[in-house]
């Protein structure tokens, strides 16, 4: 149960069209995460697959039957929200089981599932608090809580993470993570933000403008993005580019290469540059870099590297590391060091 599949999907406001045209297939028990910049359509094609938007055309298949005319209660999926949308005025107990309080359930059933669903999110000492005594993530957990016990054949999390602080957003990808582990369910998860995505996604789909730019594992698109824009969407931080003479040396319009794929040197190396901001992290440098051409770059040192601002370095790029493109930005090579 949880195959969901997009045959030829689009989805207009009037004249505008917000997705021109998607096929896609998700297969049963997946993490499949969308991810794009604002205003992709990620958030769009998932209201379409959750119901709460009208298909303009093309079809929605849930476990092969076509849901593309189902209210969005008849197709057996359950929603994470950005906001909490908890009941203020509820115990955590009673927020878990509303959903299945409107199903007209019994009791016993209810406390059975809202029983597991606590013990799987670590909710049972938080159970007769109300949402006010909760904190951020306490409240996100709630809410998945109130999807799980309606057992559906898909979750779907839209940007669930967005109003959580950088510690908790951590912690909750983790969570999150882990209910797929248990549960196995096929899970659609939203995010601009392309970590989250690289870190808890089986498969990735890359969205830009309402189309599908690739598809694939996060590693798949990590060393082999189609193009230059998941080549740059996909890292952080993002992949280098250099045009101009130093590509064209190459035979290509665009040449790209990751920070970590940089040699650092005082010495000597294939382009020369200036460090204009320094990053230590303790695990990792990150120098800024202008080169001589006036190309800004960003390149990675592992550990420690002290630097002075304005200091001279020498940079070649690893063998088999750089990405060609072409001039409609579409990756041609991956093969030869920077020279």
């Amino acid at each position: 149960m949880g195959s969901i599949t997009l045959q030829n999907v689009r989805k207009t406001f009037d004249d505008v069209e917000i997705i021109p045209g998607i096929d896609l297939t998700i297969n049963e028990g997946e993490f499949v995460v969308f991810v794009g910049p604002s205003g992709c359509g990620k958030s769009t094609l998932l209201r379409l697959i959750a119901g709460l938007e009208d298909v303009s055309s093309g079809q929605i298949l849930i476990d092969g039957k076509d849901v593309t005319k189902s209210p969005p209660a008849g197709r057996g999926l359950a929603m994470v929200f950005q906001s909490y949308a908890l009941y203020p005025h509820m115990t955590v107990r009673k927020n878990i089981a509303f959903p299945l309080k409107m199903a007209k359930m019994s009791e016993a059933e209810q406390e059975k599932r809202v029983t597991r669903a606590a013990e799987i999110l670590n909710l049972n000492p938080y159970l007769d608090r109300r949402p006010g005594q909760l904190s951020g993530g306490q409240r996100q957990r709630v809410a998945i809580g109130r999807a799980i016990v309606r057992e559906p054949a898909a979750f779907l999390f839209d940007e669930p993470l967005s109003n959580l602080d950088a510690a908790l957003r951590v912690n909750m990808r983790v969570e999150i993570s882990e209910l797929h582990n248990t549960l196995k369910s096929t899970m659609i998860y939203v995010t601009h933000d392309q970590v989250e995505a690289m870190t808890m996604a089986d498969k990735i789909v890359v969205l830009r403008a309402g189309r599908i730019e690739q598809v694939g594992s996060p590693l798949e698109l990590y060393y082999h993005p189609v193009n230059q824009f998941v080549a740059g969407f996909i890292g952080s931080p993002k992949m280098n580019f250099l045009g101009g003479e130093t590509a064209a040396r190459r035979g290509a319009h665009m040449i790209g290469i990751r920070p970590e794929d940089w040699v650092i040197s005082r010495s000597e190396g294939r382009v020369k540059g200036r460090v204009t901001v320094s990053e230590h992290l303790g695990s990792d440098t990150y120098l800024h870099i202008t080169l001589e051409d006036g190309n800004h770059i960003v390149a990675r040192s592992p550990g420690e590297f002290p630097v002075t601002i304005g200091e001279e370095l020498f940079l070649t790029g690893a063998e088999g590391k750089i990405y060609k493109f072409d001039e409609n930005g579409r990756t041609t090579a991956a093969q030869e060091a920077v020279g």
